[in-house]
């Protein structure tokens, strides 16, 4: 088995990417091409309306998410955005498993919100780095979100270096 460096995890917000999405959209790792019928579908079934984060709060946000992973799982955080509609964020190696990573910080952002209904979307996409090079791609990309809104790469006092 290879050696895990670290993991890239990105969490939608409730009914922004939807299946069919025009921007394509993913599922067990495959990306799919849009499909407008799909997506109507699937957004004439949403219980709620679609949940997006007030970027007044996302330091706020980020703090929870953060600081839960590293309180609750140990775990080493090594980039983080939070973003009106989504949130990437990576981490090091773990003894957990990435279902139970994301468990983590999704629980933290809804249970400190407590908005009363669905924000994040079931599923998330995770992409794991074998190698140094590919960790520090990863981590790149997540600093640019934020430093692409006039933020600093890494917002947190709790971010690591890899």
């Amino acid at each position: 088995m290879r050696e895990v460096h670290g993991v890239m995890v990105t969490m939608t917000t409730y009914g922004t990417w939807l299946r069919g999405d025009p921007r394509g959209w993913v599922d067990d790792g495959i990306t799919y091409p849009a499909d407008p019928e799909l997506e109507r579908a699937d957004r004439e079934r949403l219980k709620y309306p679609v949940y997006r984060f007030d970027l007044s709060r996302w330091h706020e946000i980020g703090g929870m998410l953060g600081r839960s992973l590293i309180d609750r799982l140990q775990q080493r955080v090594l980039a983080l955005t939070v973003q009106t509609w989504h949130v990437h964020f990576v981490v090091g190696p773990s003894r957990w498993e990435v279902p139970w990573v994301v468990k983590c910080a999704k629980e933290a952002v809804r249970y400190g919100l407590r908005p009363g209904r669905p924000i994040w979307t079931i599923k998330y996409d995770k992409r794991f780095c074998f190698s140094a090079a590919s960790l520090a791609t990863r981590i790149a990309y997540v600093e640019r979100h934020n430093t692409e809104r006039g933020w600093p790469a890494k917002p947190w006092d709790f971010i690591e270096l890899p």
